[in-house]
């Protein structure tokens, strides 16, 4: 366990400040990404875009393009692609599991052919906290301040597209362009997130938060709010945990918001509609 003088030296350390940092941005973003995760209903979603993001990497390998740059790019263009896909919450979990199933066998098969290092490729899936760079920060920036600007922007068609898509359309929505925009949002998002907790653990970051959320706020605002809330807090503490115990953040910061997560569905449900007219 390391003193309160040790974590401070380690939090004057350059690579800690700048995890930090993205940690934080990561935190504003990535939770409302969750939000529209879960009134999507795709939450495979995390899963299709980690084989995506491995096929990225491997033709970034390939290429001799820098591989974390690859996947973000291979996942934008993953979740527009299967846009024209998004009917209905059941059609879209099928292209879920159609891209995620396609995307690991076409990055096995880059990286038969091409002979590279699969080892390399992998380990994008891991993620490293201390490991990232300035343009991690970057792409993590941009998301904690364009994430919740359209949803603040369109938080009335959101609101609509989230609870119902029948009634989204019905009430004048431009449901494919709006599903469109989500689902890019949403897939540059988990790749973002997969270079600060690994694939495996994205959930910390997105997920957890927004579930959480569901669970204390009554409309789209309200839950905005939470679990932007929610993000900043119990992964700035699940850090400070982890610099604290010298343990790896990653899985520190999912149980600590697991353990968030856990404690909120204690509470008795309120028998309310998740986005009421209010935000309508």
């Amino acid at each position: 366990m390391n003193g309160p003088a040790q974590v401070a030296d380690l939090l004057g350390m350059a690579s800690v400040q700048r995890a930090g940092v993205a940690l934080l941005f990561g935190s504003v973003g990535l939770p409302v990404i969750g939000v529209a995760i879960v009134g999507l209903d795709i939450i495979p979603v995390r899963f299709a875009m980690m084989h995506v993001a491995l096929l990225g990497a491997a033709v970034g390998m390939l290429t001799g393009v820098d591989p974390a740059l690859c996947g973000l790019i291979a996942c934008a263009v993953a979740g527009a692609a299967i846009s024209p896909l998004a009917r209905t919450p059941e059609t879209l979990s099928g292209a879920m599991g159609l891209l995620m199933s396609s995307a690991v066998a076409a990055a096995l098969l880059v990286l038969a052919v091409a002979g590279v290092n699969a080892s390399a490729a992998f380990s994008l899936l891991w993620g490293s906290i201390l490991a990232v760079r300035v343009q991690d920060v970057v792409v993590l920036a941009v998301l904690a301040v364009a994430v919740p600007a359209l949803f603040w922007w369109r938080r009335r068609d959101l609101a609509l597209l989230l609870h119902d898509r029948e009634l989204a359309l019905v009430a004048g929505v431009a449901v494919r362009r709006l599903t469109l925009v989500l689902l890019v949002l949403i897939a540059v998002a988990v790749a973002g997130a997969i270079r600060l907790t690994g694939a495996l653990l994205v959930d910390a970051l997105t997920l957890l938060p927004a579930l959480t959320a569901r669970r204390l706020g009554n409309s789209l605002t309200p839950i905005l709010f939470w679990a932007i809330g929610i993000g900043i807090a119990v992964n700035l503490v699940g850090f400070l945990l982890a610099l604290a115990f010298d343990l790896p953040p990653g899985p520190v910061l999912v149980l600590t918001a697991g353990a968030v997560a856990f404690a909120a569905h204690l509470i008795p449900e309120r028998r309310n509609i998740p986005w009421r007219a209010s935000d309508h």
